[in-house]
């Protein structure tokens, strides 16, 4: 009986930590994915023309 009872708190100690580590995992996901999208937004913020860029100073022929 008793060893039935050892078995039972380790069983039940072994998926208290598997419950912590898919949490863990989860915070990691959904912090990477708010990274990913705030870099997304931040580089569909910027503007981007088609047109070349104008050069600062004339050219000297």
């Amino acid at each position: 009986m008793y060893e039935y009872e050892l078995h039972q708190i380790r069983s039940a100690e072994l998926r208290r930590e598997a419950a912590d580590e898919r949490l863990a995992r989860e915070a990691q996901r959904g912090a990477r994915a708010a990274r990913r999208e705030q870099a997304r937004q931040a580089a569909e913020s910027e503007v981007h023309t088609e047109r070349p860029r104008r050069h600062l100073f004339a050219r000297a022929w």
